[in-house]
This record gives C-alpha cells, sequence and structure tokens, in this order.
C-alpha cells in the first residue's frame, strides 16, 4: 500500500476522533487512484499517549471496506475500548495513532509445541488462538514488547481466558496473519 494512502487514513481516523470530540479539524483529501479504500480488509487501530497505549479496537476479517473499517475502529478505539476511559477532549492533542491493515488470516496447521514455536515468525506475524469459546489476538507489532516466543504464546493464552501453558498441551487452534503499519 502506498505512504499516500497510509498518511491518508491517518488523517482520517484523527479527524473522525476530533469530529466526535468537537474539536476543529480537517479531513484529508483522497488520494487519487486509491481503489484499495473500497476493498474489504481487517484494520486495528491504537491509540497511544505519551508511549503508553490508550485504546486498541479492530476487526481481524475484511468485514468493512478499509475506510469505514478505520473510522469505526477509531471512534471505538477512544470511545469504546473497555480497558479506558473514553478519550477526553483535553487528551486528544497528545494522541499518536497507529493503523494496521492486516492480511487474512491463515490457520497455522502444527503437530507439537515444538513445531508451533518453529513455525512462528516474530515481528512479522500476529498470532489468533482459539479453543472453545476462549480467543485472542496480538498484533504483529506486540513481539516488540513480549520477547521470546514462550513469553508471547503464554501471554496470548491468558488475554484469551486460558492456562498460560495451554500453547503447549496442543488443541488451541492458530491462525497467523501480517499487517501494513502506518503510525
Amino acid at each position: 500500500m502506498e505512504k499516500k494512502v497510509g498518511d491518508y487514513l491517518l488523517g482520517l481516523a484523527k479527524a473522525t476522533i476530533a469530529e466526535a470530540l468537537g474539536v476543529k479539524g480537517k479531513f484529508p483529501e483522497k488520494p487519487a487512484g486509491a481503489g484499495v479504500l473500497s476493498e474489504k480488509r481487517g484494520v486495528f487501530v491504537t491509540l497511544e499517549i505519551f508511549g503508553q497505549l490508550r485504546g486498541c479496537i479492530g476487526n481481524i476479517l475484511p468485514v468493512y471496506p478499509l475506510e469505514e473499517a478505520v473510522r469505526r475502529n477509531a471512534l471505538n478505539a477512544a470511545f469504546d475500548d473497555p480497558r479506558f476511559m473514553p478519550l477526553a477532549r483535553e487528551e486528544f492533542k497528545d494522541v499518536e495513532i497507529e493503523i494496521s491493515v492486516l492480511t487474512v488470516p491463515k490457520k497455522l496447521e502444527y503437530s507439537s509445541s515444538k513445531v508451533l514455536l518453529e513455525r512462528l515468525q516474530p515481528l512479522k506475524d500476529g498470532v489468533i488462538f482459539k479453543k472453545g469459546y476462549c480467543e485472542a489476538t496480538y498484533l504483529p507489532q506486540v513481539w516488540e514488547d513480549l520477547r521470546g516466543k514462550e513469553m508471547f504464546l503464554s501471554s496470548l493464552c491468558t488475554k484469551a481466558g486460558m492456562r498460560s501453558d495451554e500453547w503447549r498441551n496442543g488443541g488451541v487452534e492458530v491462525f497467523t496473519y501480517q499487517a501494513e503499519v502506518f503510525k
């Protein structure tokens, strides 16, 4: 995806949040020839303030056209992430926005925890764990904070509501995806 499209998506997310807060802002002009904006894509919008997570919401599957997905997830990250209070108007000036445009997840076949560890690609793969009603994902960027495959997988299990070592026991469906990130 071209940088001009990424810049447009960042401007769109910022203007969407600004509008919801009643802050003066300007919606960016659509770049010419950006047909990708109408393609259905998985998208996450992450908000940080002074390097600290302030909201992160997205959809993994390509449910909405890219523009709509960015707008929806920008609003949800700002106002509906259950881990945080809604973004306040006075916080807006300090918000940094990151947009991750995802590939469609693919099932990762593995026969043992050793094979699972071998097949994962840190900093490249986003990972989804599913087992029964338990499900969670980490974007590829999370590898930066959780060094080591075992730590990453154990933390993802905990996030999904499983025992931290559940990934070692088999029976966990694993899917991977990649992300193009704009910040």
